[in-house]
């Protein structure tokens, strides 16, 4: 089958959520299908960026954004109703892209990822596919509080405008996946529970545990630009560690990960080391004793938890975050609610090795047992081949 990849951006490197998920379904659908790949692009390409997805794609398509036309369509986006991201992320170069993909190749299926390209799906007739990824009105929704009072009313307007796009995704693609259970039960429309799961895997032959000097007792690691990760390393800095620190004052933290923003770079400290980009993350995991995730904004599910475990490394995490996850809280995982109780769990990891490797040899097991890639992208393999049989 000829398929068509449209999606918000290049999948390569992989230092965001949407852009590992979108690798590793392209790598798994290109064993069966014949891959057209079309994507956006708002940052400078990365030199390895095609070479890394040639081995998937029949063809590859990258339209650059321009900052004009990103003005130009977020104005018209917010006068017409859309989304702001839906607007952030339309080009007729796109569209006319895709125009000439359909009239050269025929594709047989369209497979769209995030509402965010949704709109290129709108008028076509042939079979489709969307992956909403995360219930991202919910995310707006949650991301509100933590912003600045000029921010927020535009967070709530975007919140209410994206709920009803992601209604309206119903009556253009002919199938839906989504990532977790809490996100398809926070999607409002009456046959949500159409939506298939398709979960995020991990890749247990590169995130797998190994030798190396813990240099820090906590570690934090995701695209640091991000706001709900910047949101949880200011509340884990300025609410855990002060409790922590009071019967412990000697451990420290290390953040990791691309792009890291002038609140966060703010945060460094004796106690706290700010890493940036690293070439290979998982010297960070394997230099750490705990890893630490109090997500307190956000949907989905949080990558960094499952590659912290498959490395045996133990974990903290807040419900929120869990609740995507489903690992057994007190054998898998820890869960935090308050300060207090972060920083608890913290002191008790420390303070009792063989619990902290019992906790982490569970997750490990629990992480390879629910979150293969193979086998959460094989329902959505099935779903655009028209085997509806999940």
């Amino acid at each position: 089958m000829r398929l068509l990849v449209v999606l918000p951006r290049v999948p390569y490197p992989l230092e965001k959520g949407d852009k590992l998920r979108a690798y590793h379904h392209l790598k798994y659908l290109s064993r069966f299908h014949e891959i057209h790949l079309c994507c956006l692009n708002d940052v400078a390409l990365h030199p390895e960026a095609e070479a890394n997805l040639r081995p998937f794609c029949k063809s590859i398509h990258i339209i650059q954004l321009g900052k004009a036309g990103i003005y130009f369509n977020l104005l018209k986006a917010f006068l017409t109703g859309r989304p702001l991201q839906a607007g952030y992320f339309y080009r007729c170069r796109m569209q006319k892209k895709i125009e000439e993909i359909m009239h050269t190749v025929q594709p047989d299926h369209v497979f769209c990822q995030l509402i965010r390209t949704a709109r290129y799906a709108e008028k076509l007739s042939i079979p489709t596919t969307l992956d909403f990824q995360d219930v991202f009105s919910v995310g707006a929704g949650r991301m509100k509080d933590s912003m600045p009072f000029y921010i927020r009313p535009f967070l709530g307007m975007e919140s209410k405008r994206v709920a009803a796009y992601e209604a309206k995704m119903f009556d253009i693609f002919d199938n839906l996946i989504i990532i977790s259970e809490p996100d398809r039960s926070a999607i409002c429309h009456p046959d949500k529970d159409k939506i298939v799961i398709v979960s995020n895997g991990v890749d247990e032959e590169l995130f797998s545990p190994m030798e190396h000097e813990k240099k820090y007792e906590l570690l934090f690691t995701g695209n640091m630009s991000y706001p709900p990760n910047v949101n949880s390393v200011e509340y884990l800095v300025n609410n855990v560690l002060p409790e922590v620190h009071r019967i412990n004052p000697g451990v420290k933290l290390m953040i990791a990960g691309a792009n890291p923003s002038a609140a966060v770079k703010a945060l460094a400290s004796e106690h706290v080391a700010i890493s940036g980009w690293v070439e290979d993350i998982r010297e960070c995991y394997a230099s750490a004793h705990i890893f630490i995730a109090p997500m307190q904004i956000g949907t989905g599910l949080q990558n960094k938890l499952l590659e912290a475990m498959a490395m045996q490394i133990p974990c903290i995490t807040s419900p929120l975050a869990n609740k995507a996850l489903a690992a057994v809280d007190g054998k898998d995982i820890l869960v935090g609610s308050a300060p207090e109780e972060y920083a608890q769990h913290i002191i008790y990891l420390l303070n009792h090795p063989e619990k902290a490797a019992e906790i982490a040899r569970s997750g490990h097991d629990f992480v390879l047992q629910n979150y293969n890639w193979d086998t959460q992208t094989s329902k959505l393999e099935r779903l655009i081949s028209g085997t509806k049989h999940i």
